[in-house]
């Protein structure tokens, strides 16, 4: 754990080194662009977040193991975290390009739509008490509202949009020092994702044990 927290610090600091003092200023946008090399991680970051609720909230409804469930449910919680922050990253960009904190475009109403799904997920976790019931709805819950992310990652293609289209189907539309930056960016976020994910799961499990512990002791 205490190395990929290092591992993660590390990467940052490379990225932020890259995408400050190494990647040009972009001659449009000028430097409020830089906003991008964290707003595209936190949003791949999030999509990764919630395909792993996905493919765990599909393996408890196989398996009916707790550990899928906590899984789950720790990867939303992340998700939920990271897509708050692009919203609030988006909002920054925008205000000075598109004169505006928030319009009503396919990209970002998407993303609010799928910020929405999971908030509930969250909601729904803490209102219902009987363990199994609640890791049954909440894993339905992740696989449907994971319908929602490729709607967000396709909404500026197949609907007009303003959002800049920067990941394309065989390239990147970056200058190579830009792609490099962003590229250490994905790494250090991604390697975040992994140190928050064991550290969210291992609380969990140790809940699990405390209550299994309690109801011992209750049943004595």
């Amino acid at each position: 754990m205490r190395k990929l927290i290092i591992i993660s610090a590390g990467l940052f600091l490379a990225a932020i080194y890259l995408v400050f003092f190494y990647a040009p200023v972009e001659s449009v946008m000028g430097i409020v662009q830089k906003i991008f090399y964290f707003h595209l991680p936190l949003a791949f970051t999030a999509f990764f977040s919630y395909l792993v609720a996905f493919v765990c909230g599909l393996l408890y409804l196989v398996k009916k193991e707790s550990k899928w469930d906590i899984y789950s449910a720790g990867s939303v919680e992340i998700g939920v975290v990271l897509t708050t922050l692009v919203l609030i990253t988006g909002s920054l960009w925008a205000r000075p390009i598109w004169n505006t904190w928030w319009t009503w475009d396919p990209r970002l109403t998407t993303s609010l739509i799928l910020w929405l799904i999971y908030a509930a997920y969250l909601i729904l976790r803490m209102s219902i008490e009987q363990e199994s019931k609640r890791a049954t709805f909440c894993a339905v819950m992740a696989i449907i509202g994971f319908v929602d992310v490729p709607i967000v990652f396709m909404s500026a293609r197949l609907w007009r949009s303003i959002h800049p289209v920067v990941v394309k189907s065989n390239s990147i539309a970056m200058e190579p020092s830009m792609k490099l930056a962003l590229l250490l960016a994905m790494f250090a976020f991604f390697s975040l994702w992994f140190a928050l994910f064991r550290i969210r799961t291992s609380g969990g499990f140790l809940l699990e044990k405390i209550k299994h512990l309690e109801n011992r002791i209750m049943e004595k």
